[in-house]
């Protein structure tokens, strides 16, 4: 009676499959099974030296901004330099593993014998420099542990985080809207949202608020004051203020909490108005939307103030237009049109305008999509420096 193979059985038979692979089929087709893997050997190698390159750069980084902030480092030799850095390395870790790493490099780099006198005379022995490396792999295996539960707290921030964020855009009558974010670290200091806003008629036609935010800095810090800022305008929405109140509001809430103007956040407010296809909006230091017309002209959304939390007790200015069919709002952050490339070029507005002109006629998912891919090309292996956020909004 024939059975069905156990479990167990089953990796060696797909390896004895495997294994005669080759000899089954012809001459021809081994050849370009062999070329095939030959081909694409060097594309994965690539990708893992673009992946390493990209996390080196990106630590180097933490490192070489305390070099570059000691006064006349720039005239500084490479003696100068390569001290500092190491005294740079050696600042992040514990007393205890300094120690550790001293000892480890001085048994690697310098014959190290120790004396010890007994009643039989003295005794000289020579210490293996292979302790040297096992002392350095020790060390390792705490930095690694010590970063595997960091990343735990990190991975438990970002869902958090991702609860205060909206997993899809709202239905909003007469527009279509899409929205993204790329974290420079695992947790981001950028805001988006569209919601319902709050009318003193309840019988009025109903509005919507469009926030795009950027708390300056990154990582945890910046995702701390996200967050605050995300509670403080729920609690501001259940008011039926103008928009101007409500954003002079969030100034003076984030004032309470920038030390002294430090900790500052740009952001775009919009209320738009499905009726009148009218939208009010108000810039509080944030980069400047694009508002792009079906015939082509570009108009940028600039009417506003201060960034909040620098200055309590602000007026903004509020700004207006109309999105007819066929209009593009495109709300973004500095992540977007700041990205380099490894010319130290940077991504740019008009480089974004052309995006958006190129596909004017496609849908704003397929447009947001567009939008990222060409910004990551435009990178390429360099390390993301600041989180990337974009809105898209299109009236149809």
């Amino acid at each position: 009676m024939d059975s069905s193979p156990q479990p167990a059985n089953q990796p060696a038979r797909r390896r004895y499959r495997r294994r005669n692979l080759g000899e089954r089929l012809p001459l021809g087709e081994r050849l370009l099974l062999v070329s095939h893997r030959v081909i694409h050997f060097p594309a994965r190698v690539k990708d893992l030296w673009g992946q390493f390159r990209r996390e080196a750069l990106a630590s180097y980084s933490l490192y070489s901004r305390e070099i570059e902030a000691a006064k006349g480092g720039a005239a500084k030799g490479k003696l100068w330099w390569a001290k500092k850095f190491f005294t740079a390395v050696i600042d992040k870790l514990s007393p205890a593993r300094r120690v550790v790493l001293l000892i480890a490099l001085y048994i690697l780099f310098f014959p190290t014998e120790i004396s010890m006198s007994t009643q039989h005379g003295v005794h000289v022995y020579s210490i293996d420099p292979r302790l040297g490396g096992l002392l350095l792999f020790v060390l390792l295996s705490l930095e690694i542990a010590d970063r595997v539960l960091m990343k735990r707290d990190l991975q438990i921030a970002r869902e958090i985080q991702s609860w205060l964020l909206p997993s899809k855009p709202p239905e909003v009558p007469g527009v279509e809207i899409a929205f993204d974010t790329r974290p420079a670290n695992t947790v981001a200091g950028d805001y988006y949202d569209v919601f319902p806003r709050t009318a003193a008629d309840a019988s009025a036609e109903p509005t919507y608020l469009i926030v795009v935010a950027d708390v300056v800095g990154k990582s945890i810090p910046a995702a701390l004051l996200m967050a605050s800022l995300q509670t403080s305008l729920k609690i501001l929405n259940a008011t039926p203020d103008s928009l101007e109140q409500l954003v002079g509001a969030m100034n003076d809430y984030a004032c309470s909490n920038s030390q002294g103007g430090l900790r500052f956040t740009t952001a775009f407010f919009a209320e738009y108005q499905p009726a009148t296809r009218a939208l009010t909006y108000i810039n509080a230091g944030h980069n400047w939307p694009i508002l792009r017309s079906k015939s082509g002209r570009i108009a940028y959304l600039d009417r506003g103030g201060l960034p909040l939390g620098v200055a309590p007790h602000v007026a903004y200015d509020s700004g207006s237009a109309v999105m007819e069919v066929g209009d593009w709002l495109a709300v973004f952050t500095d992540g977007v049109v700041e990205a380099a490339n490894e010319h130290a070029t940077e991504y740019g507005v008009d480089r974004l305008v052309a995006v958006l002109s190129a596909g004017a006629n496609s849908s704003p998912a397929e447009m947001l999509a567009r939008i990222m891919a060409d910004v990551g090309t435009f990178v390429g292996n360099q390390p993301q420096q600041d989180d990337i956020t974009c809105l898209l909004m299109k009236a149809v």
